[in-house]
């Protein structure tokens, strides 16, 4: 496996910068964020660390130069839109950025992004499928035509109230993955695996690796510590950000042990990226710094490379 992390959690710093410094902390890879610039729309989003807008082979080569001088690679172009909006014109925005990551990604040989499947988070599971198959099996074909694996995260995105009642992304849990997968059967569709997700929503993180292991495309290291205390004051049907903390692997409620013993066993050796979310380390780009080289020292011990 090869050890990175996200970059969003450096917005500061150029792509140059960040790699250098993964170089130095450890790592061997990374998710680069890849949104349009613009300003962000919530936390951590908005980040551009390669700006694929107008991505041609001489950008991509450049890229790759920066990414070899500092000695490490790219696991995937990352971008966390929702493709489902209610609002078509912008779900089309989301979609069209989307394909120009996939292009991207194969001018960078890389073969693989990451992203949200997106939900109408006022409808039902079931009244968002038609909108799922309309987008996202054109864009499935799309990535499949270029070499490229796309990789789900399994976040709700129905942490705060303006994501409620249904959160804003559909590919929450191994059911709906299921029917994701009978319904789109290409391998070009995947997932991008975080098992603090299914922490907060009383689920087995270890369970889904086995069944879908042909799906993973690529792994998230987050840990997330659930409060119990403040679980019991509000209840399972509060903003979960009410009751539980995103955590720096090995600060929280995920058995890493157990979790990478499992993820071995399916001969998955592919990245895992520490995707920082620690509010406890984000007062300066130093805090930040100095969390992903815990992070790092703390991995260290399940993943080799």
């Amino acid at each position: 496996m090869q050890l990175g992390f996200v970059t969003a959690i450096l917005p500061e710093l150029a792509l140059a910068e960040v790699a250098q410094f993964a170089k130095s902390a450890g790592y061997s890879c990374l998710e680069v964020m890849c949104w349009p610039v613009s300003k962000a729309e919530r936390r951590y989003a908005g980040i551009t660390h390669i700006d694929v807008t107008d991505f041609t082979a001489t950008k991509a080569d450049e890229v790759k130069a920066t990414m070899v001088a500092a000695g490490v690679s790219i696991s995937s172009l990352g971008y966390y839109p929702n493709p489902l909006t209610p609002d078509l014109a912008e779900a089309q925005k989301y979609v069209d950025h989307l394909r120009k990551l996939i292009q991207a990604s194969s001018l960078l040989g890389l073969g693989r992004v990451t992203t949200f499947i997106g939900r109408d988070w006022t409808k039902s599971v079931d009244d968002n499928w038609p909108r799922f198959c309309e987008t996202w099996k054109p864009l499935v074909k799309f990535a499949e035509d270029h070499g490229i694996r796309i990789g789900i995260e399994n976040c709700p995105m129905l942490f705060t109230k303006d994501e409620w009642p249904g959160g804003k992304n559909l590919a929450t849990s191994p059911a709906i993955w299921r029917r994701m997968f009978e319904e789109i059967p290409s391998l070009s569709l995947g997932l991008n695996y975080d098992p603090s997700h299914m922490i907060w929503q009383q689920m087995d993180y270890l369970q889904p690796i086995h069944e879908f292991a042909n799906r993973l495309v690529h792994i998230h290291a987050k840990d997330v510590r659930l409060d119990r205390h403040k679980l019991n004051e509000v209840g399972i049907l509060a903003h979960p950000n009410l009751y539980h903390t995103p955590k720096l692997p090995g600060l929280g409620d995920v058995n890493w042990g157990q979790f990478f013993s499992v993820l071995t066993d399916t001969g998955y050796r592919g990245p895992v990226c520490v995707e920082v979310e620690d509010r406890a380390y984000e007062g300066s780009v130093e805090l930040r710094k100095e969390s992903l080289r815990q992070s790092a020292a703390y991995l260290k011990q399940f993943v080799t490379g």
